[in-house]
């Protein structure tokens, strides 16, 4: 652990400070480029902007460019480490919407807690971006900043700690059902963190199709059940009438469960009770809520899913946001609605019941892949994904509504 630390440091450091920096796209070298590029060249387009505010889409890059933006309150595993300290993270997520998506990005840190005062400074700089990618912000209040700038702003706002791991987790979610013989009507899922991926990722597995009555959220206290009086507005909605209190007692003859949690608090004895043929989703990272080897001991049957990337079936959120955001930009869609959402997942599931490209399996350094049950989850480096998901969202958007330029989606995309 100890040299990956040190590596983790020089990388970040070294030659360069940090993992981003600027680019130009036009050439600036002779007078003439310059008289074009700034004075006084540029006034022309200017002016055709204030005349038609959507040519700001034809002269700058506003259409190909994302804020990912954090307040620190909830950096990865880390909590709230600040702003500054989340410079890293952000970072991190602008060179994976440029490396799978070729989408730049604006990291902006915004050293701030108070909602509205957040969502007004991120509106006031909303022009300047084609979308608004919101990261590691604490819930409940990540549910606020979103709502209130969704209503606020023409752009796409997506929270992808919500979102991203809703979406990668429910299409790898139907997959097992369907391995497991199982439907999502009728499964009993148990889902463990009430937090912003939690209730996100409940809120699309029901839209999907999932049975309110069939699912029990449990939180740091317990399961949210109505006998409770200490529940917030957005887990009210989740809690049901059961004598269940603890998670073991959830866990009895529960078809699924879907942590997003912490470390070793699934037990071997809640795994043995759960139905035949369950299915574990358990995504806290870097430590599972149990560990796989763990898990597939106690039960043989079990489909695993986990966050990790040294595991079968990842639960990994670059499988989300770097494509569903280049389908919202190519259509120039107002918003990332549920129908854009849901047709991420339909697509993600069939990308992983479909042939896998010789490359995915060799560069994982295995002789074959296939679907089954520890493959229900498309691989990162599958080249299909940047044409696949795009696609389906751009569609969606078109078809649902939000796409302000249909015409721009031209059915395949090239990184």
């Amino acid at each position: 652990m100890s040299d990956l630390r040190q590596d983790a440091l020089h990388y970040h450091e070294r030659p360069t400070p940090g993992k981003l920096e600027t680019g130009l796209t036009k050439p600036c070298d002779s007078q003439r480029d310059l008289s074009l590029a700034y004075s006084p060249g540029v006034a022309e387009p200017v002016r055709e902007i204030q005349a038609n505010p959507d040519d700001v889409y034809r002269y700058t890059g506003k259409g190909n460019l994302v804020a990912v933006i954090s307040n620190g309150t909830a950096v990865l595993g880390l909590g709230n480490t600040g702003a500054l300290a989340s410079k890293p993270v952000m970072e991190g997520k602008a060179m994976l919407f440029k490396r799978f998506a070729n989408i730049d990005v604006f990291d902006i840190e915004v050293d701030c807690t108070d909602t509205d005062e957040l969502v007004q400074t991120i509106a006031n700089i909303a022009p300047t971006f084609g979308g608004i990618n919101l990261e590691d912000i604490a819930a409940p209040q990540c549910f606020d900043v979103e709502r209130k700038l969704k209503e606020r702003v023409n752009i796409p706002v997506f929270h992808d700690d919500q979102h991203g791991t809703a979406i990668v987790a429910a299409a790898g979610l139907l997959n097992a059902l369907q391995l497991q013989n199982k439907t999502l009507e009728q499964a009993c899922i148990v889902c463990v963190g009430a937090g912003a991926a939690g209730l996100s990722s409940m809120d699309l597995l029901i839209e999907l199709g999932a049975t309110p009555k069939n699912i029990l959220l449990v939180d740091s206290k317990g399961v949210c059940s109505t006998q409770r009086t200490d529940l917030n507005r957005y887990k009210q909605p989740y809690a049901n009438d059961t004598d269940c209190v603890t998670l073991a007692d959830a866990m009895v003859n529960a078809d699924v469960f879907f942590g997003v949690s912490g470390k070793d608090i699934l037990t071997p004895e809640m795994l043995l009770s759960m139905a035949a043929n369950p299915i574990v989703f358990a995504m806290a990272n870097p430590d599972p809520e149990i560990q796989p080897q763990l898990a597939l001991k106690t039960r043989p049957d079990v489909i695993m899913a986990t966050g990790r990337s040294d595991f079968p079936n990842q639960v990994n959120n670059v499988l989300g946001f770097p494509y569903i955001f280049r389908g919202a930009l190519d259509v120039r869609a107002s918003d990332i609605n549920m129908a854009m959402k849901k047709a991420a997942v339909h697509a993600l599931q069939k990308l992983a019941q479909s042939a896998i490209p010789q490359a995915v399996v060799e560069g994982y350094g295995l002789d074959s892949l296939e679907f089954g049950r520890e493959y229900i989850i498309p691989k990162p480096n599958d080249p299909r994904l940047i044409n696949v998901i795009p696609q389906a969202v751009s569609q969606a958007a078109i078809d649902s509504g939000v796409a302000l330029k249909p015409d721009g989606f031209h059915g395949k995309i090239s990184v």
